[in-house]
């Protein structure tokens, strides 16, 4: 016997919880684990769940902890964001799936798209509606293209305190992780942050790593490297 896909539900919509929940739970290749509404759950009990997939119809869940995907990979936890109920946005698709989600699935999907995109990513693939892929190619095309000139900067003009924020960063800390890190206030971390992406010129944090990391291919970014 095959075993089940474990999916956490996380809707802040109650009835589309309830919808999602009485779907999946027809479904012989499902478990739910819970199905329980944003603002009830953290990000950490989510992970130590023992969920495979985790439905979510609000894209500020993982905007509002950008490292959280990558952090269940480095606890050995394999769990995967299908959005569903989005709206049609293409700068919003892009911010999902630079931050982990592996599912986009729009408000006018039906219920057969919804069930077949969470088996989809449960399966390991990606799935968004067709003409996103369009997007991820322009977004690709166009970073491709801006890659030279970013190249030609030797510096950002960054600032000893400001560098040694780019490898917490890259660990996926949130700004009061760092902030209790370096023994800052969690309003200082953030205004430090804001200026990095005027400087470097990307439009969130979690492009920061990769931009540092084109213009500085050799860089291990070691917190010891900017110890203060």
């Amino acid at each position: 016997m095959e075993a089940k896909t474990k999916v956490f539900i996380l809707c802040s919509n109650r009835l589309l919880r309830e919808s999602i929940s009485r779907i999946l739970g027809k479904k012989a290749d499902f478990e739910i684990v819970a199905a329980q509404a944003i603002s009830l759950v953290t990000p950490d009990e989510i992970a130590d769940s023992g969920a495979d997939v985790v439905v979510l119809d609000s894209l500020e869940f993982l905007l509002s902890d950008p490292g959280w995907c990558s952090r269940t990979l480095i606890f050995g936890r394999s769990l995967k964001c299908v959005l569903i109920a989005m709206e049609a946005d293409n700068s919003r698709f892009l911010s999902a799936v630079r931050r982990g989600a592996r599912g986009y699935v729009l408000q006018d999907a039906s219920a057969a798209d919804v069930v077949s995109a969470i088996r989809a990513v449960a399966e390991g693939q990606a799935v968004c509606p067709p003409g996103y892929a369009q997007v991820l190619f322009d977004c690709i095309a166009r970073q491709a293209e801006e890659l030279p000139n970013s190249r030609k900067r030797t510096q950002w003009g960054l600032t000893r305190r400001e560098q040694q924020l780019i490898p917490l960063i890259g660990q996926g800390l949130s700004n009061k992780e760092i902030a209790n890190h370096l023994s800052l206030s969690e309003q200082t971390i953030k205004n430090h942050i804001h200026r990095i992406l005027r400087k470097v010129g990307v439009p969130d944090r979690l492009s920061v790593l990769e931009a540092y990391r084109s213009e500085y291919p050799a860089s291990t970014l070691k917190d010891s490297e900017y110890s203060v």
